[in-house]
């Protein structure tokens, strides 16, 4: 069994004992693929730290975070976009908009998104999004940036099932995490209404820990946990879960 987690900031643990531990766990869990969304200018080299670490098992993205966008956002892509062309790169995220914690930079949330977006479709990449409380702006401006060359996932999807039909008629997948195994969320009645072919697992590590462990940090080997959820809520198999998603993984990053 193969496990992908599309979304994980593992680059965040720096202690390498501790990292070793973290990658073991994932190992020993089938969570063998962890894709990397990077969220500044400072996070760009901690990332490519961990992928030279760990070559085999790690993908990495590169964007500016929504709630990254200040007013030096500039200067912070200034310093992103020629990292492009360092490594070879899977996606470019996580970007989006986030209005959950602050308002005052959103005509620059915009501007940065739509910038990346460019990126994205100049590279043939896909896009990997951060939407928080602010679905109707994003899915705005996806839909004027909308063309054959705009794909991706949509991170961390906890919305409705008007919201994922939206989604996914733009050819975006939904990504899955821990929020699925949180009893109020409400997840677990609309993602078995969603077909399987739409989505992707991740954990967003260490955000968002799954229930047995919620309330500690996330770990990207906790995928399992997430994985077996969205088992039980599609009554089928964990392997087939893992296939699946892993394939969908495949046909979005192109590994």
């Amino acid at each position: 069994m193969v496990l992908t987690d599309t979304h994980t900031h593992l680059y965040y643990e720096t202690d390498a004992v501790k990292r070793s531990e973290l990658m073991q766990r994932c190992i020993q869990n089938d969570v063998s693929r962890l894709f990397l969304p990077n969220v500044d200018a400072a996070s760009v080299p901690l990332m490519f730290e961990l992928l030279e670490a760990y070559p085999v098992n790690c993908y990495p993205m590169l964007g500016l975070h929504p709630c990254s966008v200040k007013n030096n956002w500039e200067e912070e892509l200034a310093v992103i976009q020629p990292a492009l062309h360092q490594h070879k790169i899977y996606a470019i995220g996580e970007i989006g908009i986030d209005l959950y914690w602050d308002k005052t930079f959103l005509t620059e949330q915009i501007q940065a998104f739509k910038l990346q977006i460019k990126w994205a479709k100049a590279l043939k990449l896909p896009i990997v999004i951060h939407c928080r409380d602010a679905f109707d702006e994003v899915y705005r401006v996806l839909l004027d940036e909308h063309d054959e060359n705009l794909r991706g996932i949509f991170h961390c999807f906890a919305g409705t099932l008007e919201q994922a039909e939206k989604i996914t008629a733009l050819g975006f997948y939904l990504g899955i995490g821990g929020v699925v195994t949180y009893k109020n969320a409400g997840l677990d009645k609309i993602l078995p209404q969603i077909n399987l072919k739409h989505v992707v697992l991740e954990t967003d590590s260490p955000y968002l820990t799954p229930v047995p462990y919620r309330g500690k940090p996330n770990e990207s080997s906790y995928l399992i946990y997430v994985a077996q959820k969205v088992a039980d809520l599609y009554q089928i198999f964990v392997e087939e879960v893992a296939e699946i998603t892993t394939e969908n993984s495949k046909k979005i990053f192109g590994v």
